[in-house]
């Protein structure tokens, strides 16, 4: 077969525009012969170093291009500007290259309007290195001629030739589109009368033929179409495929010479970019150079830290001084000690240290980290290996609220063209897959969740594996789904998961890096494709690389992690909070992190709050292991993993009965004592081939490399090398076990040990960084508990559920927490007394610049007498739902007046506050504000309201809260959890973040349960009526946790529907089962225990209560007042449901707009309006 080469191709990476794949699209190159093959994808060029690598290696050359979209001017937007037209262009050496990352760039960052837009100035500034094909039928050269202006379209094809000289082509195809048609004479005429080469290509979307389904589909995820849509958006023909030489040349048989001038394209286009020196260069101050800075940062270090140096602490830090020296990493190490410095200098908390970086003394010296190395055995060669040029890469933590601030400070240091965030792609998971194509296809929602839920959660590989028509890359993972299996022999279903297996893994959408953030030594631009995230920066678009934070290090940028961890910000506030209240700076940088009191608290087991122990099972653990140290801290959180878990109870053992312990070989013991016996870390693999075989610390740590890495070939030959000794590939002559006096087989056995163990052996340095975190907050629970839990509050402010739990918690420790308070409460919750009181920020409404407006008034003039004191000093900032929803917080119940009095006359005080307000504002002053002795308080006076049942004022407090603050329908939770046997809570599927999660979504937890009884609150209840006509209900089952979807269908519902109603505590029984990605209880049984619990009755279920026939509420007004039906309407709203509402109005009957649902708190407040008499819930 001839040669031939596609230069208009779109790979995966045109974001669900195209459905070629690197790898499939150049082995079908291979197969048809094709010597180059070029990617042009749409506005991007995501995937071009991916590409040139993967072509190299397939020997293919490649060709980097991108299918621009032109306007006329990239700066101007509006309706009138949202035109554009397409044109390919390729780089033709790396000058094209960079050029055309620069043009990408400026397309994104500058001309994003819709769609990321360049302009013929732009153009002409970077068009050197460029070959320049007219494009698609979407280019302007021919939409010209489609417009019948073909002057204008000769003008534009001579300004391109101008521009481009040689390396400009007039671009033709033919897809049986007919404007193609219409045009391609008027192309080949135009080309040859102005001497332009013409070149055919294919304008590829997929890659096989019959894939033209696979696109299709993929355009109908994107836009939101069914697919048997007869209006949706689609290709014309299936012919957008990588045809071979033999197509196109019958598709263009009297143009040979354009199908040649494929070849003579992909013979100018030579790219081979790669790593360059582009680390940034660090400017020491006067003068200095980076090394001489470096030992002077170091050797004051070591004044501080180490005033009576010994000699192994020198030598180690002169080692590894030269060793950063020779690996040209000391602007590195500078750099991020700068960061650092400014953020502890402008006070914002950063972490004591993370990964392998803390085994480095001189990071430890300068402050880049605060985990004394020598102390815990950590190893500088886990973090820094001259035998592997791989960069090193401290990652840091940084405070949350101010992680920003250091982010900011690295783009001023730099400049702002330097630095950038870094791209991630977000792919179609495999679920999302199936669901997406079940979507699209028609299938109903429960049809494709039931086949979603076939997926495990967290489940890596595909559904090719799942379904055993691929095998497994480890042996381990040997899981295949039968359930699915036979799902798939569906023909429906069949073509379903055919189609998901083709889109799984494609990219779906970008995203921004959480922490990623890149630094370069000139302008990154200049090296690497940016584009915006959140669309332009007019818009808050953020800048980011299009090459992801793997290809941006392989390229020689320096990328470092800004990570915020949220438990620094809590520590942070605690110790704030500390001050405030007792006066006391919390100074962990001189703790000795040895407090007998603080190792007590752990291991009682009581670990709520500390941060890495908070779950049951660490709980657990640490209550069975007594921790004594901080070394014993580190252990736990390295083997309270899967995998090393099934060593906890050997540790534990061990710890309490040292004689259980039992070493192969003598020698093991210094290095295995502190752990009981056990190889926990990663770093002990390193020291005991070290001591044991003679191995250099940098080959220990390939050792480490090699077997957490599963380099099979590589650990059989280093066993050798341990057992036997010899010299290894970079010369180092290693002694070996057997001739440093160790039998043969025990040293065998030995490194099968370290095999077996070094699988699950964890990061220490990365442990001990963290353990100081546990450690911290462990302390200031221990100290200062109500400090540090109004810090955890404070910073999870906007998560109910955590709110939740942390006062639960603070109950059971006997701190109270008291409610919102007027006259005591800030806008964040605050200690008062040892108690914690809920702020006022919290309430629904009122927003947090007004609480601070509310709080300098009573800082400048002091605590609010009653209401209208505070109407008068608030008024300017206030309004009534504020008002309303202060009241029924219970903010307001300092004024000693009940709720229902305050909500029936907030109003009309309001009113009299506002006409008091304008009367003074025109200068209509009375004689009693002229003379003060005089003056009267004019407060109005009635006859105070009974207060609401408390179930309404729970209900209040929910409602505005979020939470239950006084009182709670669970407080009787407990005793009827026993009572009844309760055996299931909604804690049991809380979702979690799996261990070794790459993507961090959490996933449900599987539960055993399949019939469970459990109690609590409802709410949201709604009821349908279902095809057969049966009615059914739904809702949310609150308990002291969080909540369950519930349901009753058919007959149970007309069976316990009368119990089934908002705000009820029920006990329910019934079957657990996933529902959307949650769990929901069909339920089958109902039990109302207030009513069981009743003297005067016996057991009382829903079956004993007259079943309710069709009820509506009804109401009735006398005389017409516009005032009050606004407030009945308004008060109807909040307690939407199934009820109708129909109301008597002098005398007419009117049906309302809209349900409600019978309860107490909706008949209350209707009584207060219109009284009781003229509120009535009927029943035919």
């Amino acid at each position: 077969m001839k040669p031939f080469v596609h230069l208009h191709l779109h790979t995966e990476y045109s974001l669900l525009d195209g459905a070629t794949r690197i790898d499939e699209l150049l082995a079908k190159c291979n197969e048809y012969e094709m010597p180059a093959v070029a990617i042009t994808d749409h506005g991007n060029m995501y995937c071009a170093w991916k590409f040139l690598n993967a072509a190299k290696a397939a020997g293919i050359k490649p060709i980097i291009g991108c299918e621009f979209y032109m306007c006329e001017n990239l700066h101007s937007t509006g309706s009138e500007n949202k035109e554009y037209f397409h044109l390919v262009l390729l780089a033709k050496n790396n000058v094209g290259y960079y050029n055309l990352c620069r043009l990408n760039s400026i397309a994104w960052v500058e001309g994003f309007y819709y769609k990321p837009r360049i302009d013929w100035e732009t153009l002409v500034k970077y068009h050197e290195g460029i070959v320049c094909l007219s494009a698609c039928i979407a280019g302007q050269l021919p939409r010209l001629f489609l417009a019948d202006r073909p002057d204008d379209a000769r003008a534009l094809a001579l300004q391109f030739k101008e521009l481009f000289g040689e390396d400009y082509y007039i671009e033709i195809q033919k897809h049986g589109i007919d404007d193609e048609d219409a045009v391609m004479p008027q192309l080949v005429a135009l080309a040859r009368e102005l001497n332009i080469k013409i070149v055919v290509t294919n304008d590829v979307h997929y890659l096989n033929k019959e894939d033209w389904e696979i696109q299709d589909i993929m355009l109908c995820v994107q836009t939101g179409k069914y697919y048997d849509d007869p209006d949706r958006m689609r290709f014309t023909g299936h012919e957008f495929y990588l045809k071979n030489y033999d197509e196109m040349a019958e598709l263009f048989p009297n143009l040979p010479d354009a199908m040649e001038t494929t070849l003579e394209i992909a013979e100018k286009c030579n790219v081979d970019f790669g790593k360059e020196k582009l680390l940034p260069l660090y400017t020491p101050p006067d003068g200095m150079d980076s090394p001489t800075y470096l030992r002077y940062l170091l050797e004051k270090g070591m004044k501080e830290k180490y005033p009576n140096c010994t000699p192994e602490i020198r030598e180690r830090v002169e080692y590894e001084y030269s060793v950063i020296c020779s690996m040209g990493f000391v602007d590195y190490y500078l750099i991020v000690w700068d960061f650092i410095n400014y953020a502890k200098t402008n006070g914002i908390p950063v972490g004591p240290g993370r990964g392998s970086g803390a085994g480095s003394v001189i990071a430890y010296l300068i402050g880049i980290t605060e985990v004394e190395p020598f102390r815990f055995n950590l190893m500088f060669e886990r973090f820094l290996n001259p035998q592997r040029k791989s960069m090193p890469d401290f990652d840091v933590d940084f405070c949350m609220d101010r992680r920003g601030e250091v982010i900011d400070y690295v783009h001023r240091k730099y400049g702002m063209d330097n630095v950038c965030q870094i791209v991630t792609f977000g792919t179609m998971a495999t679920k999302n897959a199936i669901k997406d194509v079940a979507r699209v296809l028609r299938f109903s929602v429960a049809e494709a969740n039931r086949l979603a839920k076939m997926v495990p959660d967290g489940f890596k590989y595909t559904l090719k594996h799942l379904l055993g028509l691929k095998p497994y890359k480890k042996e381990a993972d040997t899981y295949i789904s039968e359930e699915l299996k036979q799902a798939y022999d569906d023909p429906a279903t069949h073509k379903l998961i055919d189609i998901a297996m083709r889109l799984e893994g494609s990219p779906r959408q970008t995203g921004m890096h959480a922490a990623g953030v890149v630094i370069c030594r000139e302008k990154v631009a200049d090296h690497v494709p940016l584009q915006t995230n959140g669309g332009s920066l007019a818009k808050g678009g953020i800048v980011t690389t299009q090459y992801n934070m793997t290809e941006v290090e392989q390229l020689g940028l320096l990328k470092m992690d800004f990570l915020g961890l949220r438990t620094l910000t809590d520590i942070k506030k605690a110790c704030d909070y500390v001050y405030e209240d007792y006066g006391v700076k919390v100074d962990f940088h001189k703790d000795d992190y040895n407090d007998p009191n603080v190792f007590n608290l752990i291991s009682s087991g009581d670990t709520m709050c500390i941060f890495q122990l908070e779950s049951g099972g660490m709980c657990d653990l640490m209550r069975k292991m007594k921790p004594t140290g901080l070394e014993e801290i580190i252990a736990g959180i390295s083997l309270y993993r899967p995998g090393p878990m099934q060593y906890i109870g050997d540790y534990i053992e061990c710890k309490f009965d040292k004689s259980k312990i039992h070493y192969l070989h003598p020698s093991m013991e210094s290095i295995l004592d502190v752990t009981n016996g056990c190889i926990v870390y990663q770093e002990q693999v390193m020291q005991l081939v070290k001591k044991l075989a003679g191995f250099s610390t940098a080959l220990a740590d390939n050792v480490r490399y090699a077997m957490s890495k599963k380099k099979t070939q590589m650990m059989k030959d280093l066993g050798q090398l341990f057992v036997y000794g010899g010299t290894w590939t970079n010369g180092e002559t290693v002694p070996g076990c057997v001739k440093n006096g160790i039998p043969e087989e025990t040293a065998l056995q030995i490194y099968k040990q370290l095999d077996d163990f070094s699988q699950y052996a964890f990061n220490k340095s990365h442990a001990t960084c963290y353990a100081y975190v546990t450690y911290q907050t462990a302390w200031l629970k221990n100290y200062y508990p109500a400090e540090f839990i109004c810090a955890l509050l404070n910073n999870r402010i906007t998560d109910i559920t955590q709110i939740k739990k942390y006062m639960e918690y603070a109950k059971t420790i006997n701190i109270n927490i008291l409610p919102p308070c007027i006259n005591r409460s800030y806008a964040e919750f605050h200690v008062e007394n040892g108690s914690l009181r809920f702020g006022l920020g919290g309430i629904k409404n009122v927003g947090v610049a007004v609480v601070q407006q509310i709080v300098e008034e009573r800082k400048a003039h002091g605590e609010f007498a009653d209401m209208t004191d505070f109407f008068e000093r608030c008024y300017d900032f206030i309004n009534k739902r504020m008002v309303e929803n202060l009241i029924k917080g219970g903010a307001c119940d300092c004024f000693e007046r009940t709720r229902a009095d305050m909500l029936q006359w907030y109003n009309e005080e309001l009113n009299e506050v506002a006409e008091t307000k304008k009367k003074q504002a025109s200068g209509q002053i009375s004689i009693f504000d002229m003379m003060p002795d005089l003056k009267t308080d004019i407060r109005p006076s009635h006859e105070q309201q009974k207060e609401f049942p408390a179930q309404v004022l729970y209900t209040f407090e929910k409602e505005v809260l979020g939470l239950y603050m006084t009182g709670s329908p669970l407080d009787d939770y407990d005793e009827f959890a026993k009572q009844y046997h309760f055996d299931f809570n909604t804690s049991e599927i809380a979702k979690y973040v799996p261990d070794g999660s790459e993507d961090g979504e959490p996933v449900l937890p599987h539960v055993e349960k399949k019939f469970v009884t459990t109690g609590g609150v409802l709410h949201d209840i709604r009821v349908v009526v279902g095809k057969d006509n049966q009615r059914m209900a739904f809702g949310v089952l609150e308990d002291k946790y969080d909540t369950v979807e519930v349901g009753l269908y058919g007959a149970t519902y007309e069976k316990y529907k009368t119990l089934f109603a908002d705000d009820a505590f029920v006990v329910v029984k019934g079957g657990l089962s996933e529902s959307r990605d949650s769990y929901r209880i069909s339920i089958r049984e109902v039990i109302d225990p207030r009513a069981n619990n009743n003297k005067q009755s016996e057991q009382r279920t829903a079956t004993e209560v007259a079943p309710q026939h069709s009820t509506t509420l009804w109401l009735k007004m006398d005389e017409r007042d516009d005032v009050k039906f606004e407030q009945v309407i308004g008060v109807l709203k909040q307690y939407e449901g199934n009820i109708p509402v129909k109301i008597k109005l002098e005398g007419k009957v009117f049906a309302l707009d809209g349900c409600v649902r019978q309860c107490t708190g909706l008949q209350y407040e209707l009584n207060l309006i219109l009284g009781e008499k003229n509120v009535v819930f009927f029943e035919k």
